[in-house]
């Protein structure tokens, strides 16, 4: 493990460990960061939480220097590349982060999701933070025994064509939309069911070449609709668990070429068999990724560098890294240290 100053023109790969927040739950906390191009990460603690458990990382799309942490005491910045944090002032009640939003249409509109589903918006960069009147009704749900109920917005996205337009992905709960900038929301939950019993929403994706068409993923697999989410359609992709099923768990789309989109997947929260789908035509059709590699852990986490998109990473629940400089045709393995494992979040620039 190396220590030492950050470089300004050097791209960096976060690594967030974490878990869930059920009573009784694993857990495993801290934040790693490796200089692209390197081969040994670093743990980085200076001003954050004791023990912080990090479920989301942002990097700023244009000042990369400047990243965003969730953690289990809300949200902390660091202008450094994570060489030193402060928590950031937002008047929260000291739950869990479980999102954080660079809006694609402004870097300056920001916001934060929470457990339990409440959500934070800031106007100038992250300098003051209001909540959002997020009260919306769900679905019906059933949880398993020991499961956890909370209502937690795992990821947050927005039209790049219109700064008003913000999608919230709720576990466990459904899919959120507000078209005025988060003064009110929707839930737009109906058409994800399939034969799951749960509207388990993990992610959300607004296509830059189509600002009405949006992708949802979930426990049960995938989902777009052409309407802003008003209607849905399930997605094809290859079903990985006895439910002909596929637990998707992140969706992101190469900076600057949204045709491309990747899904990182496995057979169920917690499987042997971790996989990455990608579409080269803007989510039409999917194939798997061949990593040259067996990940051995469902895929949980997708990265992508700003400024250099042919740069990506993914990460497993088990704690496998794996980083491509070539948009995802050959692959490396970057072992985290000390067997640290459970990555909830990860991100890059």
């Amino acid at each position: 493990m190396t220590t030492g100053a950050s470089n300004p023109t050097t791209s960096y790969v976060y690594v967030g460990l974490a878990g869930e927040t059920a009573p009784g739950r694993e857990v495993q906390s801290g934040l790693y960061r490796m200089a692209a191009g390197d081969s040994e990460w670093e743990m980085l603690r200076n001003g954050l939480p004791e023990a912080p458990e990090i479920r989301a990382i942002a990097v700023h799309p244009v000042q990369p220097d400047i990243v965003y942490v969730g953690t289990q005491h809300g949200p902390y910045r660091s202008t450094d590349h994570g060489e030193h944090w402060e928590k950031v002032n937002v008047p929260d009640h000291g739950l869990p982060v479980w999102s954080i939003l660079f809006h694609p249409h402004d870097a300056k509109l920001m916001y934060a999701g929470y457990e339990n589903c409440e959500i934070y918006r800031s106007e100038d960069g992250g300098e003051r933070w209001q909540a959002l009147p997020v009260s919306v009704r769900f679905p019906e749900i059933t949880m398993a025994r020991g499961a956890n109920p909370a209502k937690r917005v795992l990821m947050l996205d927005g039209s790049a064509a219109d700064a008003n337009v913000i999608y919230g992905a709720v576990e466990v709960g459904g899919m959120l939309r507000s078209m005025d900038g988060g003064e009110h929301w929707e839930n737009l939950s109906h058409g994800q069911y399939l034969n799951d019993d749960v509207v388990d929403t993990h992610g959300v994706l607004v296509s830059r070449l189509q600002p009405g068409k949006v992708f949802g993923i979930a426990r049960a697999g995938m989902f777009c609709s052409t309407d802003y989410g008003e209607h849905w359609q399930h997605v094809h992709i290859d079903a990985l668990n006895d439910k002909g099923q596929t637990y998707c768990r992140d969706i992101r789309a190469m900076p600057g070429n949204p045709r491309k989109i990747w899904v990182a997947a496995g057979a169920n929260f917690q499987s042997n068999v971790g996989v990455l789908f990608h579409s080269k035509n803007g989510g039409d059709t999917w194939n798997q990724v061949d990593l040259g590699v067996t990940p051995s852990h469902t895929m949980f986490a997708l990265a992508f560098d700003e400024r250099h998109p042919n740069r990506m990473f993914c990460a497993t629940n088990g704690g496998e890294v794996y980083g491509s400089a070539d948009a995802g045709d050959t692959w490396q393995s970057h072992p985290l240290p000390e067997n640290a494992r459970l990555i909830y979040a990860m991100a890059c620039g």
